[in-house]
């Protein structure tokens, strides 16, 4: 496999959310744990995908189970991270030694982590908040959830100051270092659904662009298949805050259940944005991943 850091792709060129999306997983149940999907990121060098679930009855305590997939979807290894969060969000940095962190929430309060931290997976290994260093880039801030540009070796950390939902963007090689008082941008969480109480499913960055999925589960009352789902994707200027582009997806609209899960974004092969979807039954879900290849928005 190439390294993605080749392709000619610039981070200055956003994805079109109006690109309809093309199928790429497709109802996998390769997943270590039989819940929902909650995030997603690629390990380009490698070929590797992770994602993120809460271990069934795990809510409340944080309690998160990580799988590792090939490029198939198939899975290659897991392990548990009990007390870490939600998974909201997660990011993966592949550093120059070779070295593959995953970054995730940590230190959970109420299900959410109060911090972030990065560690190494290990097959089979569980992780436990005594055995990270938990970071805590904005002090007194819950609900932390990070997410990784390997493009520009930025790091974001969703998170909430007096409950309001807010991104905070730093240099990863400062921030590994602990230097978190030159972040890069601050701004609030704006415009990820038409609708404030739909509940927001995930974040990815990508150069000056911070991408967001927001949507519910279908809902035979409130939001039946139908009608195709009320699931929404958009896209911040990280610069200035500014809400640039959001759009209705249908992706995976003929899914039972079809709730919208994990935002990442993949440049290798062509920049895409991937959104992930979980369907089937309580007890025996699974998972599938739509991708919008890159395609600037029209000016």
């Amino acid at each position: 496999m190439g390294d993605p850091r080749s392709d000619r792709t610039t981070v200055d060129e956003p994805v079109d959310l109006t690109t309809p999306s093309e199928r790429w997983l497709w109802k996998k149940d390769t997943l270590r744990e039989p819940t929902i999907l909650q995030s997603f990121a690629f390990d380009e060098v490698n070929g590797h995908l992770y994602a993120l679930q809460v271990t069934e009855g795990g809510g409340e305590a944080g309690d998160l189970c990580l799988t590792r997939l090939d490029e198939a979807g198939d899975r290659l290894g897991h392990m548990y991270l009990p007390g870490f969060g939600h998974g909201v969000s997660m990011g993966v940095q592949n550093a120059s030694d070779g070295t593959v962190w995953i970054w995730t929430e940590a230190d959970a309060v109420d299900g959410y982590g109060q911090g972030v931290t990065r560690f190494r997976f290990v097959d089979g290994a569980t992780r436990t908040r005594a055995q990270v260093h938990v970071r805590r880039p904005v002090p007194g801030s819950t609900g932390n959830q990070p997410a990784v540009c390997m493009a520009t070796r930025r790091i974001a950390v969703r998170h909430r100051v007096d409950g309001v939902p807010r991104y905070r963007v730093w240099d990863l090689d400062a921030f590994v270092a602990g230097d978190y008082t030159a972040h890069l941008a601050d701004f609030p969480q704006t415009g990820a659904h038409p609708d404030p109480a739909v509940p927001f499913q995930g974040y990815a960055l990508h150069g000056d662009h911070l991408y967001q999925l927001a949507g519910a589960a279908y809902d035979e009352t409130a939001d039946p298949p139908s009608g195709h789902g009320n699931t929404y994707v958009s896209r911040l200027d990280v610069r200035t805050g500014a809400l640039m582009q959001r759009a209705r997806t249908e992706a995976g609209y003929s899914l039972d259940h079809r709730e919208p899960e994990g935002l990442a974004v993949r440049r290798a092969g062509g920049l895409r944005l991937c959104i992930g979807l979980a369907s089937g039954e309580r007890g025996a879900r699974r998972f599938s991943v739509y991708c919008k290849p890159f395609a600037p928005p029209e000016p």
